[in-house]
């Protein structure tokens, strides 16, 4: 069995193995040596928190020429650089690479029955490439580079325009607070004392664990139950919704439940767990599910069950900022309750991505140092969950669109109808894009499909423009290639447009050119 910490906060969680890749990533991100600056008089922008909203905001304020401080109060990169983006990205391409190993007959490869699978040796790869990346949020290079005075320590506001840290006050005119998220858990009977994982705890493991439960059926439950599939756990995902990624649209969710009961990974949906123990032999989970209840037995438990803000000690009342459960309130230019105090990233925002909470702090920043006109309201956000097939999405989907009482177009392409899939074995998935009734403007786009999202960004970067499935039918793509479905989604509105009164009037005219 696996040994579980009790509990999981990231600012005590200490790095294992601890080997020299994880010494490697301290030593950039919280080198021990480290003596913070003496503070200014007074700073143009005080940023809280040093992940990549933080990061971003300080880095661009800088570039800008204002006097800056930024304070990190554990390492530098944040959730994405430690516990989140890039350790789980760096399985996820191994345990793809074991999936594609396993298909190799049907590419004319010999592949033996059993293969090998060195999950510790995965994980070192993890660790090396986590620490490499870390060069890119090392304190001594960030403040070099953008001129950013960096504080290493517990930050907490003393007034509405000071905050002190490790006892040190910095005045500044502005501030933005990005103090980002952790991991949540149900409020579950036995389930602390039995111990489990969360993605701030899992990429410490060196073991793979033999059975698997995974509570949780979002993004980052979905990701990691099939990464760990494929390494060779016997894992069984429990949600209490009625299918995967409740987000996304009943086929997204549908594809995926089909690729994971093929992949052989337990689905337990419309089901709650109402115990937990431990016994001799494991874990028992005590799931309910329409009245009756039965038990599953497991070694290892990861929890993807949401994001908390991390605001606890921060004294946001002596700032006259105000919060709630969610997080930091904020107006549509990201402005808190105290007008010189801005916020971005997961400490404020629904939409807790790596890419939302870069996005957040330009609007942030540029509001706080120049004038506030940009608005996050009018941001067009894309997301992927990085399963095999990716799931990536941008805009409404159908479940909005009719919340939202929006009439709207659906044109929607297999990737079996593309050459390029077909070729590279990558059939399964489809492109749907949703337009305004009777126009060409897209509202919503997702797309499936093993590199989508990669391929996304053409559908966002139309949004983006104002440009519609007019202009992409206009775009020629190399062939072959995967994101060719784009163009065959803008062709069946160009079909569409050809209506029989206008392909009647083409053949009189072509019939005159006789």
């Amino acid at each position: 069995m696996t040994d579980f910490p009790k509990t999981a906060r990231p600012h005590d969680a200490k790095l294992l193995p601890g080997d020299l890749s994880d010494e490697a990533l301290i030593a950039n991100t919280h080198p021990a040596n480290w003596r913070n600056p003496t503070p200014a008089p007074h700073y143009d922008l005080v940023v809280i928190g040093g992940g990549t909203a933080g990061l971003v905001s300080a880095g661009i304020a800088g570039m800008l020429g204002a006097k800056t401080a930024l304070i990190e109060r554990d390492l530098m990169g944040g959730d994405c650089l430690v516990t989140g983006c890039v350790p789980s990205k760096a399985i996820i391409r191994t345990a793809r690479a074991i999936a594609d190993i396993r298909r190799g007959k049907q590419f004319g490869l010999t592949v033996p029955q059993e293969i090998e699978v060195d999950f510790t040796a995965a994980m070192a790869r993890m660790r090396r490439i986590r620490a490499r990346i870390s060069q890119h949020d090392a304190v001594r290079e960030f403040s070099r580079k953008y001129g950013v005075d960096v504080f290493l320590g517990d930050a907490r506001f003393t007034a509405p325009e000071s905050v002190n840290v490790n006892d040190t006050a910095l005045r500044f005119s502005r501030a933005v607070i990005a103090t980002g998220s952790r991991a949540a858990h149900p409020e579950i009977p036995g389930l602390v004392e039995a111990g489990f994982f969360t993605n701030e705890t899992i990429f410490n493991l060196t073991t793979l664990p033999r059975r698997l439960a995974v509570l949780g059926g979002g993004p980052i439950g979905c990701e990691l139950a099939q990464a760990f599939a494929r390494f060779g756990s016997e894992v069984t995902l429990i949600d209490r919704g009625e299918r995967l990624l409740s987000r996304e649209d009943a086929d997204t969710s549908g594809l995926l439940q089909n690729v994971f009961h093929r992949e052989k990974i337990q689905l337990q949906l419309n089901c709650t767990v109402a115990n937990v123990r431990r016994i001799d032999t494991g874990i028992v989970l005590q799931l309910q599910s329409r009245g009756s209840e039965f038990p599953v037995e497991v070694d290892t438990i990861l929890v993807g069950a949401g994001r908390l803000p991390n605001l606890e000690g921060l004294d946001l009342n002596l700032a006259g900022v105000e919060r709630n459960k969610k997080g930091i309130l904020v107006d549509d230019f990201l402005r808190t309750t105290h007008r010189r105090i801005f916020a971005a990233g997961d400490c404020c925002l629904a939409h807790k991505f790596t890419h939302t909470a870069d996005a957040s702090a330009r609007v942030a920043v540029q509001n706080a140092l120049v004038f506030p006109m940009k608005r996050w309201s009018k941001q067009i956000i894309p997301w992927v969950t990085y399963t095999d097939p990716e799931i990536a999405h941008v805009g409404i989907n159908e479940l909005e669109a009719a919340n939202r009482g929006l009439k709207v177009d659906i044109y929607r392409v297999a990737l079996s109808d593309v050459d390029r899939a077909i070729t590279d074995g990558e059939e399964e998935g489809f492109l749907k894009v949703l337009t305004r009734r009777g126009s060409d403007r897209i509202v919503g786009a997702m797309l499936v499909a093993s590199h989508a999202g990669e391929m996304i960004g053409e559908i966002t970067s139309a949004m983006v423009g104002g440009l519609g499935l007019r202009h992409l039918s206009k775009v020629i793509h190399p062939y072959p290639t995967q994101a060719e479905v784009i163009r065959k989604v803008a062709d069946q509105y160009a079909q569409n447009k050809l209506t029989s009164r206008l392909k009647w009037l083409l053949r009189q005219w072509r019939a005159w050119r006789r």
